[in-house]
């Protein structure tokens, strides 16, 4: 097997493959937080609220009647709520 074909192993190069970052720590942290009440900024602004549910690329955050679903990737820094 020449290395060309062994980098895309079954997909075709002229197709994008998709890529998913997965950050286990900040995972983790926002296991730790369910349940609970915290904060979250992200790269578009700060949102509070109880951590109701946490998968790798996502967590949802319940405040009152909304809820706030919110892409891993763009968290900057997570808080507990006192």
């Amino acid at each position: 097997m020449r290395p060309n074909e062994m980098m895309y192993s079954g997909a075709s190069p002229n197709r994008p493959m998709q890529v998913v970052v997965v950050e286990p720590y900040v995972y983790a942290a926002l296991q730790s937080l369910m349940g609970k009440r915290a904060v979250i900024d992200t790269s578009r602004g700060s949102v509070s609220g109880t951590v109701m549910d946490v998968k790798p690329d996502h967590v949802v955050l319940q405040e009152r009647d909304s809820a706030f679903f919110v892409r891993i990737s763009e968290i900057v820094w997570i808080m507990p709520e006192s």
